[in-house]
C-alpha cells in the first residue's frame, strides 16, 4: 500500500513539475514589425527640391502622394485639366516614409486637397492592416493638426495580378481606413479596389501591364473617371 501511495505521489510530482516547466516556458510573441529605413529615398526627396527650385509649385494645387502608382501617372495634369495637381509619388514607399516626409512633399505646398496612395507595399512587405490604419492615422493627425479642414482623400489599396496573394489583407487594411474616414470630418474614402476586381473576384488582366503590378492607360483612365466622380468634377 505503500508502495502504490509513493508511486501516486511520485506521478502527482511528476505532473506538477512538468506543468509548472510548460507554463513559464517562454511566452510567445508577434511577429516583430516590419521596419524600413525612409532614408533610402532621400535621392528622390532631392529631385523634388531641386525641381521646386527651378519651378515653384503653384500654391492651393491637389497634391498626389504616395507610392508607384502615384510616381507612374505621367497624364496625371491631363486627366485633370480643370485643377492645377501636384505630384510627389515615390515609388516603392510605404505609409511610414510619408509621414517621414511629409515636411518635404506635403507641408510646403500649401494644397487644397490631397490625395494619398499608400498600403500596397506595406502588406507586401509585411506589414498588417492594423499597422498601416495606425501609420494612415498618424499621417491625417498631423496634416488636421496644421490644417484643421483640409480634405485628405484615401485611394484604397488596389488589387493587382501580381499581389493577388495578398487581397485578403489588402481589403481588410481598405475596410479598416474607410470606417476610420466614416468617423472623421473633411477624410475621404476613394474605392478603386472593387472595380479593378473581375465578376470572378479576381484583378482584372485588362488594366495592368506586363509585370501584373502598375497600370496601364486602361487602369489609369479606370481610375481617373473614379477620382473625378468622388471629386465632383
Amino acid at each position: 500500500m505503500k508502495k502504490v501511495l509513493s508511486s501516486i505521489a511520485l506521478s502527482l510530482s511528476l505532473i506538477i513539475i512538468t506543468t509548472f516547466i510548460f507554463n513559464c516556458g517562454p511566452t510567445p510573441t508577434a511577429a516583430p514589425e516590419v521596419v524600413v529605413d525612409p532614408l533610402r529615398f532621400s535621392e528622390a526627396m532631392a529631385d523634388f527640391k531641386s525641381a521646386d527650385s527651378l519651378k515653384k509649385p503653384r500654391p492651393n494645387s491637389v497634391l498626389f502622394v504616395g507610392s508607384s502608382s502615384i510616381r507612374g501617372w505621367k497624364t496625371l495634369s491631363a486627366d485633370f485639366p480643370e485643377l492645377h495637381v501636384l505630384n510627389r509619388g515615390f515609388g516603392g514607399s510605404h505609409m511610414s516614409d510619408l509621414i517621414y516626409f511629409m515636411d518635404d512633399i506635403v507641408f510646403p505646398y500649401r494644397p487644397n486637397a490631397i490625395l494619398v496612395y499608400e498600403g500596397d507595399n506595406d502588406i507586401a512587405d509585411g506589414k498588417t492592416p492594423e499597422v498601416i490604419l495606425r501609420d494612415y492615422n498618424i499621417f491625417v493627425s498631423g496634416v488636421l493638426e496644421k490644417w484643421p479642414t483640409k480634405p485628405i482623400f484615401f485611394i484604397s489599396i488596389k488589387p493587382s495580378l501580381a499581389r493577388v496573394d495578398y487581397l485578403e489583407s489588402m481589403a481588410r487594411a481598405n475596410a479598416l481606413i474607410k470606417a476610420r474616414t466614416e468617423e472623421i470630418e473633411n477624410l475621404y474614402y476613394i474605392d478603386v479596389f472593387t472595380p479593378m476586381l473581375g465578376e470572378d473576384g479576381t484583378p482584372r488582366t485588362d488594366i495592368f501591364g506586363h509585370d501584373g503590378l502598375h497600370m496601364n492607360k486602361a487602369g489609369y483612365a479606370l481610375w481617373t473617371k473614379i477620382i473625378r466622380d468622388e471629386l465632383g468634377i
